[in-house]
């Protein structure tokens, strides 16, 4: 399904200001770029740049004011398996190489600290997908989703404590138990359609079957919908703007609408446990396909 995507921020700078923004969306073989416009107004120099296999742009800025508008279609696709008792936890041997990061406890996914509650909760005899599914169910029906509640540092062991959060927190959460049990999880941030009010979005992946697997706690957002921006251990990795220097956002407008001539919106997922797994998957590994 084609999406037209814009994002427009602004910012206010008191002196030199540098910034490293990622919010154009990832290029692979699973959502396609179709139009694409990336513009920064009152910056001295902007470049892209490619950091671990995302897309970044610098950006740097003497004083005053600075905007960025960024402007694109994407054809995003996905795959559906029907079979989620396949999807099996990996054994650690089976873990690919370029999985092990996200099995480690991270800066705000201190699974370590959670492991208890995370092997009391959920059932280790599961199939991997139906674990993951129930960790997903746990946030959803435990965690109130409440906005001003949280702030930049609030960690999945501040939101287990607190029972509140907002996407960023439930996906913490969600990897956190994950990597608890041995489930290489990963936090992934995303444009997707029909939030309100319009937001980045951020959902989970979970490395089961030998591919990412696409989990998101809030249920916010039809899966069909999201479109990648990055990846990483949380969302210090993954942070739309990363500022050095003096400066303060004064605006962001951010709109994600299926594009004219379409038949259909996206669908929500209704069921508390979704029959089939969606899969997400920009790399290759053991050789399987998936789309995201």
């Amino acid at each position: 399904m084609d999406f037209k995507i814009k994002c427009h921020l602004g910012y206010e700078c008191s002196g030199p200001a540098s910034f490293l923004f990622n919010v154009a969306v990832a290029r692979n073989s699973f959502q396609r770029v179709i139009t694409e416009h990336f513009e920064v107004e009152g910056a001295g120099f902007c470049q892209e740049t490619l950091i671990g296999g995302q897309r970044y742009h610098r950006v740097i800025v003497q004083s005053g004011r600075v905007e960025l508008i960024y402007e694109a279609v994407v054809d995003a696709t996905h795959e559906l398996l029907g079979d989620p008792s396949r999807l099996q936890a990996p054994l650690f041997e089976q873990i690919p190489s370029e999985a092990m990061v996200f099995i480690y406890p991270s800066r705000f996914c201190q699974s370590d600290l959670l492991a208890r509650l995370a092997k009391r909760e959920f059932n280790q005899d599961e199939a991997g997908f139906y674990r993951v599914t129930r960790i997903c169910n746990w946030i959803f029906e435990r965690v109130e989703y409440l906005f001003g509640t949280t702030t930049p540092t609030t960690s999945a062991f501040d939101t287990a404590t607190q029972l509140a959060g907002v996407c960023r927190d439930f996906a913490h959460l969600g990897i956190a138990f994950c990597r608890s049990l041995g489930i290489p999880a990963r936090f992934v941030s995303a444009y997707a359609y029909g939030l309100n009010p319009p937001d980045f979005h951020a959902y989970i992946e979970a490395f089961l079957g030998g591919r990412w697997i696409l989990f998101d706690p809030t249920r916010l957002a039809p899966q069909a919908s999201f479109v990648r921006i990055g990846q990483g251990r949380d969302a210090a990795d993954t942070s739309f703007a990363t500022i050095f220097g003096g400066a303060v956002m004064n605006k962001m407008e951010l709109s994600m609408q299926p594009s004219p001539g379409q038949r259909n919106s996206p669908q929500y997922t209704i069921a508390p446990i979704s029959n089939y797994p969606s899969v997400s998957k920009p790399e290759k590994h053991s050789g399987s396909e998936a789309k995201q």
